[in-house]
């Protein structure tokens, strides 16, 4: 099938180049705002919501039972409210704001009677003396357009409003803050992060592609599969977002995986074919490879490269798809939607390293191994002479030894390694954040923080309870709710439609916190003689929390067997599969670790800036995991069925383990170097969301190419000796109708 794949690429090459270049230029068209609103106006906010939960049921009846429609609030600072012409100075502001188109309410505290002496005005004057609130309010039955032009004039006029108080407040100051305000500064956020990103990691990854490939053109290749993969996978992911909600943060992990596995998948392709042509043009100059069309000896290359490093790709991204699939099963829908962008991602990447990089190849033929500005660079020659064994590092040559000589020690201490690494996983403690995953400088986290500050009673409480009652029952009740020992205090209830809605503030700052969250488990414990939904960051929190724990058990399972089915398929031992099976989980769980060293410790907050949040956020984790894990099984694939294909063509086990480990050791390192530097750019972004799945996966990446590829897995099939091919007898039967499709 693959070689058949690189016969009809070689054939057409360039129909399969036109056919990807028309998808990007769509792809552009969509994921850019050409046609409609591009992939970063699709996204929002969302967080991972548990279906069918108490939490879950509570903000459903909550949004249905709402009249009232979004609104702006601006926080003005510096300024005394007991002024002299204060009242007069906001006339011409509330006047404008009420004139906007849906305004059906303009509150300050000046402009209610009696002024700052009515109660009523209480919340919005500052406790500090130095401020007060201006909230704006528009109609719930506003279009989606009109309420987009509404919002926007609304906060372009509050934003200039302090400038209109400065004969009487010569210092005053505002910050404006609403939803829509949250949604504009996290894409802004995701797009300079994208752009930050992009601008540190590819020059590194630009650099690790040429010394590996040796040559202009050559490293041209992968990069041009990794642009198309890059507009493509975005397309897909403004199409996912079209159907369902996808959280922002998907869109710059999206970009990532596309740029860091196209460039992987590629160089691997490219790597091989450069070699299959050197063999078929150094000894005869490709006159045994003739052919009535092009160049026999670059097509009968691309016919080798796709049956071989194709097979390699192809085997890699089924483990990664099937991994991140994983993800589906856990229930969140917004987990779900991110699983299924990142499998298109995947498969897209893969797709374009089959097609569009064979065809490549041929387009450009010896090109690429013919000296010029463009083609192998003295250089690197060295460097690429080691790729295909030509040469041997004489450091790698000593750890070789070490593996070989003492295999037993080389696995013992690299499983204390791993157990050490994997060790903090197990203090994992899950978060959903909210507002404080921005970054500290952030307008809208300083704005819920001065609201939070000055402003306690207009701040919304971290736990709420919906009720299916009366005031006056719901009154009694919540005076039992107020005797609770994590309990600070208890908001006066208030009529939402048909229900009543009970304030209930923490003793604590920390709205997910661990107080907050006992808060939620003992309202919920409390005999209410009606119907009650507790609501609120901590209350999702807990049941995202549980139906993870009872999911993803079964999730991990599946996962398990379907990727266990395909490590055997690919090696034909059970040994080396279940080994290759154990390690990628271990790799994943050590990148669970690291999140939970730096961000739930913050131990790394000097390094990183104010990132930790007192956790670690779950769909960070969950996105993370399944991902490290199915990046490691596919590498150690591609090791293992080497290992296996080399003891098939007659090689004592031993042998060759140190056979395929020498031929494959720079050119993964360097595929996984490429992805470690791009995940670098997650690291230094200001989203922490962005900086926990770098984190994860840059560590897992790191580990799996160093400790696990290149020692672990060598060694532990150097230790099973003949036991490494138990059971592959019964499996040939299983595995020759796939030699054959391959």
């Amino acid at each position: 099938m693959f070689a058949r794949l690189g016969r009809t690429v070689a054939l057409h090459p360039r129909i399969v180049v036109v056919a990807w270049l028309v998808l990007s230029v769509l792809g552009v068209a969509l994921a850019g705002g050409v046609v409609g609103d591009g992939a970063l106006g699709r996204v929002t906010t969302a967080t991972p919501v548990a279906p069918g939960s108490q939490s879950a049921q509570g903000a459903q009846v909550l949004a249905d039972a709402r009249t009232s429609g979004p609104s702006v609030t601006l926080v003005v600072q510096g300024v005394d409210p007991t002024v002299e012409g204060l009242d007069d100075a906001l006339d011409p502001a509330r006047t404008a704001l009420a004139a906007i188109t849906g305004v059906v309410g303009v509150y300050d505290p000046l402009g209610l009677p009696d002024g700052i002496t009515n109660p009523a005005a209480a919340p919005l004057l500052a406790l500090d003396g130095q401020g007060f609130l201006v909230v704006v309010e528009l109609a719930p039955d506003l279009g989606e357009g009109a309420q987009e032009a509404s919002l926007e004039a609304v906060t372009a006029r509050l934003t200039t409003l302090p400038q209109d108080l400065a004969a009487v407040a010569p210092g005053a100051t505002g910050i404006v803050g609403a939803d829509h305000l949250v949604q504009e500064e996290l894409t802004v956020e995701v797009g300079r992060d994208l752009g930050t990103g992009a601008l540190l990691t590819l020059p590194v990854a630009a650099v690790l592609v040429l010394l590996v490939l040796g040559g202009l053109l050559a490293a041209a290749i992968p990069f041009a599969a990794a642009a198309v993969a890059l507009a493509v996978g975005l397309a897909a992911l403004w199409v996912v977002a079209a159907v369902t909600d996808v959280d922002a943060s998907v869109v710059t992990v999206a970009a990532v995986l596309a740029l860091g596995l196209s460039l992987g998948y590629g160089m691997l392709v490219v790597h091989r074919f450069l070699d299959e042509l050197h063999d078929l043009v150094d000894e005869d100059d490709g006159a045994g490879s003739r052919r009535r069309r092009g160049d026999g000896a670059v097509a009968e290359a691309v016919e080798r490269t796709t049956a071989t490093a194709g097979w390699t790709v192809a085997c890699s991204a089924a483990v990664l798809a099937v991994a991140v699939s994983g993800l589906l099963l856990l229930g969140p829908r917004v987990l779900a939607a991110a699983g299924v962008v990142v499998v298109l991602v995947v498969l897209v990447a893969a797709a374009a390293a089959l097609t569009l990089v064979p065809a490549l190849l041929v387009v450009l033929g010896r090109r690429l191994v013919q000296p010029g500005v463009l083609g192998p660079l003295p250089g690197v020659r060295t460097l690429r002479a080691r790729a295909v064994q030509r040469a041997r590092d004489p450091r790698v040559s000593a750890v070789r030894s070490q593996v070989r000589g003492r295999p037993w020690w080389v696995v013992a201490g690299c499983m204390l390694l791993l157990g050490v690494l994997v060790a903090p996983a197990s203090r994992v403690d899950l978060r959903v954040s909210g507002t404080e995953l921005l970054p500290a400088t952030a307008t809208q986290r300083a704005f819920l923080e001065a609201l939070a500050a000055g402003y306690p009673a207009a701040s919304s409480p971290a736990v709420a309870v919906v009720a299916e009652t009366d005031l006056e029952q719901a009154q009694a009740w919540a005076e039992q709710v107020a005797t609770l020992e994590a309990v600070a205090s208890v908001d006066a209830p208030t009529t939402m439609g048909s229900y009543v809605v009970i304030g209930v503030r923490p003793a604590s700052t920390d709205p997910g916190g661990a107080v907050a969250q006992r808060v939620v488990r003992d309202v919920r414990a409390l005999d209410a003689p009606f119907e009650i939904w507790v609501v609120g960051q901590a209350a999702e929190q807990t049941d995202v929390t549980q139906m993870l724990k009872a999911r993803a058990p079964l999730a991990a399972a599946a996962v398990a067997v379907v990727t266990l089915a395909l490590l055997l398929l690919a090696t034909g031992s059970v040994t080396l599969s279940v080994a290759a099976l154990g390690t990628s989980t271990l790799v994943a769980l050590a990148g669970a670790g690291a999140l939970v060293v730096v961000f739930q410790t913050g131990r790394l907050d000097a390094l990183l800036g104010p990132a930790a949040t007192g956790g670690v956020e779950t769909s960070a984790l969950a996105i993370a995991a399944p991902v490290a894990f199915g990046l490691s099984a596919g590498y150690g694939m591609a090791l293992l069925a080497r290992i296996a294909e080399l003891h098939e063509a007659g090689r004592r086990t031993d042998v060759a383990a140190r056979v395929a480990r020498r031929r494959s050791w720079v050119l993964l390192t360097a595929v996984s170097g490429v992805l470690v530097a791009l995940l670098g750019g997650l690291v230094v972004a200001d989203l922490v969301v962005l900086q926990e799945i770098g984190v994860a996966l840059a560590a897992a990446v790191l580990l799996d190419a160093t400790v696990v590829r290149l020692l672990l897995l060598p060694a532990a099939t150097t230790v099973l000796a003949g036991q490494s091919w138990w059971g592959a007898a019964w499996l040939a039967r299983l595995r020759d109708p796939l030699v054959r499709l391959r």
